[in-house]
């Protein structure tokens, strides 16, 4: 594995070998379409809406109607019926008001939408329940968290404002802060804005609580960079601070400790490198070695030799081995000549000695629609990640995991009292990894389902929970169940 800024890259050859069924004919036809105004989103959100502990869908739409679909089990899903709400690019699923149903925070190119959830999949519009502030932009990120108050914070990102004339290009729109207040919420600008694509609010190579956004260089024209927000200081961070400024093309975010030092990596895709920042001791993030593995700068199939372009970002162990493996959406925007066409999506297995291999294409992944969104998820409660994809003008994909020789496996659920009723920000420990719960990160869409962790060949799992009010609570397990903690 990766130590600090060090890797040692030892010959060997590749010990999992991932399979996936595709299941996609069996979801209902749905596609992500639109002008350019849906050039960019697409994501999907990933949560039980009706208490089965069935992991359900919500998929966007763009110009048609997004959809909510129930699981069923065996790999069935169902329309469930929903308001018609077009124009979104993306949600994330968060129990804004601690009741046990996932409401959904809805992004569109226009006013954005807070759906409360209720029992049996029902949703009903909870903004002037909430006190949300009214804003037609155009939205393409999202992150939350709760601080000691009990109620929900939340960032969304912005991308091109629609009302400047001198748009699209160099005119990336700010970002707003929800703030809550004595009525609701007030919106509050976080400028300057770089058109977000991604947000993630999570401990950064510090420790400290971090709201990272992602941006997309296609409309800086000038000046523009990745941006790291410090939620306890209320301001962005500097090179002064150890925060380098980086440019790329920034579409998602994805965050795991692939150390086991506490400090969790980041990886960014864009259009050509998939930037991988590794944490280093001083809280600072270096660019991992190239050879890592990680970076997936062109297609693995076929003979189009232009760069890729990266979406959506999800680290999960997709063989239960232990070590955390990479997807990685992969699409053109739409006709963008300098980019590649055939743009198949990956699969990155990490092997023993940190490297990680490609493996999209044997493992039945390898799609070169223009994908967009997508969730590695448990959809069937084997044990394994299964897979879903969103794509631009082509149907949703989705892929069941049925590798064989898989290792055991862990799930982990919390549960506390109080407004932050997810324990968002906890830090869970199973066997030396770390994952933090957290709402956002991806493209355009995120999960809220139990933490998945890989145990190779253990048959019991060391379970260890840092809470957001900084109490810990720790217990053996046996492996292969989905356990839920209660805040001691």
């Amino acid at each position: 594995m990766i130590r600090g800024a060090v890797l040692c890259l030892i010959a060997a050859g590749a010990d999992a070998q991932p399979q996936f069924q595709n299941h996609s004919e069996d979801l209902p036809r749905h596609v992500y379409s639109g002008g350019w105004e849906h050039f960019v989103g697409g994501g999907v959100a990933v949560f039980d809406c009706d208490g089965d502990a069935r992991p359900d869908i919500f998929a966007a739409g763009g110009d048609s109607p997004a959809v909510l679909l129930r699981n069923l089990g065996g790999f069935r899903f169902a329309p469930v019926p929903l308001e018609s709400l077009t124009g979104v690019t993306g949600a994330y699923p968060l129990d804004l008001d601690a009741d046990g149903w996932m409401d959904l925070y809805v992004l569109r190119v226009g006013p954005d939408r807070i759906l409360r959830g209720g029992p049996d999949c029902r949703f009903a519009d909870g903004g002037a329940d909430w006190g949300l502030p009214h804003s037609d932009q155009w939205s393409t990120a999202f992150s939350a968290w709760w601080v000691d108050d009990g109620r929900t914070h939340m960032a969304v990102g912005h991308y091109v404002d629609r009302t400047n004339p001198d748009g699209p290009f160099g005119a990336c729109d700010s970002n707003a802060l929800l703030i809550p207040d004595a009525t609701g919420y007030r919106a509050e600008i976080l400028a300057p804005g770089f058109c977000s694509l991604s947000m993630l609010a999570a401990r950064d190579a510090r420790g400290r609580a971090t709201l990272r956004i992602s941006n997309d260089r296609h409309y800086y024209v000038t000046g523009g960079y990745e941006q790291m927000w410090d939620i306890g200081l209320g301001r962005f961070l500097e090179p002064r601070d150890g925060w380098e400024k980086v440019s790329l093309w920034g579409m998602g975010i994805a965050s795991r400790d692939l150390t086991g030092d506490g400090r969790p990596e980041v990886m960014l895709t864009s259009m050509g490198d998939q930037l991988l920042q590794v944490a280093q001791a001083d809280g600072s993030y270096s660019g991992a070695p190239y050879a890592l593995g990680t970076y997936a700068t062109r297609p693995h199939t076929g003979d189009d030799g232009r760069p890729s372009t990266g979406w959506h970002a999800q680290f999960g162990d997709v063989d239960n081995d232990g070590r955390a493996d990479l997807f990685i959406a992969k699409g053109n925007v739409d006709q963008m000549p300098g980019m590649a066409m055939q743009d198949p999506n990956n699969l990155l297995m990490q092997q023993p000695d940190g490297r990680f291999v490609e493996m999209a294409g044997t493992a039945g992944v390898g799609s070169v629609a223009r994908s967009r969104g997508a969730a590695l998820v448990d959809f069937d409660g084997d044990g394994r990640l299964d897979l879903l994809v969103s794509n631009r003008r082509a149907p949703l994909e989705l892929y069941r995991n049925v590798t064989a020789d898989t290792g055991n496996w862990l799930q982990v659920a919390l549960v506390q009292p109080g407004g932050n009723r997810n324990a968002v920000g906890a830090l869970v420990t199973v066997n030396g990894q770390v994952q933090e719960i957290t709402v956002g990160g991806g493209h355009a869409g995120g999960q809220a389902v139990p933490l998945h962790f890989g145990l190779g060949a253990a048959t019991h799992a060391e379970v260890s929970v840092i809470w957001p009010d900084g109490t810990g609570s720790a217990e053996q397990v046996q492996a292969g169940q989905v356990i839920t903690l209660f805040h001691p």
